[in-house]
C-alpha cells in the first residue's frame, strides 16, 4: 500500500497517454489552437498554419523533453526524478500505442502545414526545423540522453 498517496499508480506519469479521451483532447487542443490563431484579422493562412505547427512542437518540446520528474509524491526511491515525461511514458517502453500516436501527430501536422503554406520555402524551412526539434528526442537511440548536458540535472 502506497502511504500518502490517492492514485494505485506507482507514477502516475506512465499511464497518463492511456488514460480515456486525452487523445480526443489532443486533437481538439490543436484544433482550438488554430481557431484562435485564425481569428487574429492581420494572420495570413500560411502564417497561420505555421504558428500552429511551431507553437504546438514548442510546447510539446517543453512538456515532453525538458520537464523531468513527476508532480506527485511516488515511493520510487526517486527514480523517475531524472528523467523526462516521454521517458516515463509507458514506464520507457518503445514503440507503445502512446509513443506512436505523440510521435505521429507532429508529423501528419506538419504535413496539413506543407500543403497550406504551398510549399514555400521560408515557411518549409521554419516548419522543418521545428519538426526535427521535436522528433529526434522521441526516437529511441536518444532515451535518457543529454546532449551537451544540456538539462543533466
Amino acid at each position: 500500500m502506497n502511504v500518502g498517496v490517492a492514485h494505485s499508480e506507482v507514477n502516475p506519469n506512465t499511464r497518463v497517454m492511456n488514460s480515456r479521451g486525452i487523445w480526443l483532447a489532443y486533437v481538439i487542443s490543436v484544433g482550438v489552437l488554430h481557431v484562435v490563431l485564425l481569428s487574429i484579422p492581420f494572420f495570413s493562412i500560411p502564417v497561420v498554419w505555421t504558428l500552429t505547427n511551431v507553437i504546438h512542437n514548442l510546447v510539446m518540446y517543453l512538456l515532453l523533453h525538458t520537464v523531468k520528474g513527476t508532480p506527485f509524491e511516488t515511493p520510487d526511491q526517486g527514480k523517475d526524478r531524472l528523467l523526462t515525461h516521454w521517458e516515463q511514458i509507458d514506464y520507457g517502453m518503445q514503440c507503445t500505442s502512446s509513443r506512436k500516436f505523440l510521435s505521429i501527430s507532429p508529423v501528419v501536422l506538419y504535413l496539413l502545414t506543407s500543403f497550406y503554406t504551398k510549399y514555400d520555402p521560408a515557411h518549409f524551412v521554419i516548419n522543418t526545423a521545428s519538426l526535427l526539434s521535436v522528433l529526434l528526442p522521441k526516437l529511441p537511440q536518444f532515451h535518457g540522453v543529454r546532449v551537451f548536458g544540456i538539462n543533466k540535472y
